[in-house]
């Protein structure tokens, strides 16, 4: 456990600081400099941030990922780009982008967004919640996140110094669960809801009754909901509810959203925030103060992939739908046990029954069979004992990479695999935290 802020400050103005490991980690072996560091620095998750698990460095040429976090191509044509001549952009990005977006949801699910005010351009999704933290959550506000979830929300919420509640979430035939008690208990005094859907890494979607379930809630504890729907439209039943749209979103609901997964176009590092024009303006305030100006040229080449009609996506829906239920069939031929996300380009995948946590069974995968897969306590204290699995690459990549996780499995079965550490059993909560007591209800409402 981290050192309180005000005691690693003490410790910076004796010099101390120097001596304990924390700070060697966070300034190497500039320890000196610490006194210039912010609060928001030195009180940054610092393990976290350093551990491949959390932000993984890319893989090698010889090495099959199977833990990409967005596709890697994209059959949208971009034509020619001119980026513009006229110096920075808008600061809220470009009014064809923003006109795109609009009209996106208008055609998705018959939301009415104004482009001038209810649509802010950011650097990606990631911009998009680092905006949205930035604009909300103090230190010590509640911040309530579905575990598993993505990495990215508990760093961001850690690092502004929020107290984090989480609540257990898992996958039952495509769909997302959840305890109802529980989460009404995490939501009481909270900040910011903190939710994707299909969610990431499990591919649960969120049923109508359950975003009703979520949005009556949010307004009875007058909780903000940022909703990541980076991952909507890969969907592999019907669309059903968008959090946006339900009663009360005016006045609560920040959607998100970027051409990286959705159009396999993270190079581009282009996203944004729609919802009420209050909150998006707050955003926008934030935006400008840490990270204005998303390039143009990246604006136009986003505005053209949203032009694309959706139509055009059903064939590429569907070869994903495929790689899902292959990806599914071989890992449980080789004996483990992933529900079938209903979303999203992953498989969560429970390996405790191996004898391995999540990070014993990725470090050893890789370190034999050259495959990367992602640790599962990158994801929340409940994901100690997975891997996630994406199948998103291309096919001959995705057949090999689960050949070679399928031996390896043999082999630990067998009893012919490296020495593992022992499996790590889910860290306590933290105080304050919500957990569900007693076993699974049958259903995610009372």
């Amino acid at each position: 456990m981290g050192l309180p802020l005000w005691l690693t400050k003490l410790l910076v103005r004796t010099g101390a600081a120097r001596f304990t490991p924390r700070a060697r980690r966070l300034a190497g072996d500039g320890t000196a400099f610490l006194r210039y560091y912010s609060d928001r620095v030195l009180a940054a998750p610092i393990d976290d941030l350093l551990d491949p698990a959390f932000v993984p460095d890319p893989p090698g040429p010889d090495v099959i990922d199977l833990n990409p976090p967005a596709p890697t191509s994209s059959g949208v044509s971009l034509g020619r780009l001119t980026g513009g001549r006229d110096g920075n952009p808008p600061p809220h990005g470009l009014a064809e982008l923003r006109a795109a977006v609009a009209r996106r949801y208008g055609q998705l699910d018959n939301r009415t967004l104004n482009p001038d005010t209810d649509v802010l351009v950011t650097h990606g999704a990631t911009g998009a919640l680092a905006a949205a933290l930035d604009a909300f959550v103090n230190p010590g506000d509640r911040v309530v996140l579905f575990d598993p979830c993505s990495p990215l929300f508990a760093l961001g919420a850690r690092s502004r110094r929020a107290a984090v509640r989480w609540v257990p979430a898992w996958t039952e035939d495509g769909r997302a669960r959840y305890p109802a008690a529980a989460f009404e208990k995490a939501m009481r005094g909270a900040k910011v809801l903190l939710l994707s859907d299909p969610g990431n890494p499990a591919g649960g979607c969120l049923a109508d009754d359950d975003l009703d379930h979520v949005a009556w809630i949010a307004a009875a504890y007058d909780v903000l909901v940022f909703a990541d729907e980076s991952f909507a439209r890969f969907r592999y039943g019907p669309r059903g509810k968008a959090v946006g749209t339900l009663a009360g979103a005016d006045k609560r609901v920040l959607t998100a959203g970027s051409v990286t997964h959705e159009f396999g176009l993270g190079a581009l590092r282009v996203g944004w925030l729609a919802g009420p024009r209050h909150l998006v303006r707050a955003c926008g305030l934030t935006q400008n103060l840490a990270a204005p100006f998303v390039p143009a040229v990246c604006q136009q080449a986003a505005a053209r992939a949203l032009s694309d009609p959706d139509a055009d996506f059903a064939p590429t829906l569907d070869r994903l739908r495929e790689r899902r239920d292959y990806a599914h069939d071989r890992l449980q031929a080789a004996g483990l046990e992933p529900d079938r996300p209903g979303g999203g380009l992953f498989l969560w995948v429970p390996v405790a029954g191996l004898g391995l946590d999540g990070r014993a069974f990725a470090e050893q995968l890789y370190r034999e069979e050259r495959v990367r897969v992602g640790p599962g306590c990158a994801f929340g204290p409940g994901g100690a004992g997975h891997v996630r699995v994406g199948f998103a690459g291309d096919d001959g990549r995705l057949r090999e990479g689960l050949a070679r996780l399928a031996a390896f499995v043999d082999r630990v079965k067998n009893g012919s695999a490296s020495p593992a550490a022992p499996v790590e059993e889910p860290a306590p909560a933290e105080q304050g935290e919500a957990v569900a007591e007693g076993p699974k209800p049958a259903f995610s409402r009372v």
